[in-house]
């Protein structure tokens, strides 16, 4: 669940066209999105009945989300399977700054607009600095009932936005669910692995349904 962010309060957003300055005033919006959002597949290890969308593979999982917003997922996803689980890198490295540092997206949403009835296929999240050391988030893929997995990704829509304008991005306007390197102690990462928990779903497109992993605190390499 996005922090400090009420669900009132990111259904009002969805029709929000604010948008975050960028760190750099003349650097060049295309360069400066891609370098927010994961650029590389370093393995995808599909679970059991995946295939769905990885005919699309690299570009599907790379670059910013396509999100629908609340009321419905967007298709541009690679579903990893039970159990599968994706690991990728980036053009910079996630810091721990203020707040979420970067943000999973799948494609979550409230059917009939109720919140509590989320549809969601959640996901584990570990990052690491090397890609050989992982910390893993706590995720409670059982959830509480109320439509939220403490500590997953999967649960939180994906809201429709301007991702050129949103650098750095903010999820606040993206939606999406946001970590922060300080929960698992970590003060730097250049690599995010999603596994899907939810063992839910039918062939092809069971399992965790990722979009993209973008960033919120990062430094150049």
């Amino acid at each position: 669940m996005l922090p400090n962010l009420g669900r009132v309060a990111l259904a009002a957003l969805v029709l929000c066209g604010c948008s975050s300055s960028l760190d750099d005033p003349e650097a060049d919006p295309g360069e400066e999105q891609a370098a927010a959002y994961a650029n590389e597949i370093v393995r995808f290890d599909p679970g059991e009945e995946a295939g769905y969308g990885a005919d699309k593979l690299p570009d599907v999982v790379l670059g910013p989300p396509k999100g629908k917003g609340l009321l419905s997922g967007s298709l541009d996803v690679l579903s990893l399977g039970k159990g599968g689980s994706i690991e990728l890198a980036f053009g910079g490295v996630i810091r721990d700054g203020d707040g979420p540092d970067f943000v999973v997206f799948e494609n979550a949403f409230w059917p009939g607009g109720d919140p509590t009835a989320v549809f969601a296929e959640v996901g584990e999240v570990s990052v690491s600095e090397d890609g050989v050391e992982w910390l893993t988030f706590p995720c409670d893929a059982e959830g509480d009932g109320a439509g939220n997995f403490p500590g997953c990704a999967g649960f939180t829509p994906t809201l429709e936005f301007d991702a050129d304008a949103a650098v750095p991005l903010d999820p606040t306007l993206s939606g999406g669910d946001a970590f922060d390197l300080a929960d698992v102690g970590l003060t730097r990462a250049s690599y995010v692995r999603v596994t899907d928990v939810s063992n839910a779903g039918a062939s092809p497109s069971a399992g965790f349904d990722l979009d993209a992993v973008g960033v919120v605190q990062r430094d150049a390499q």
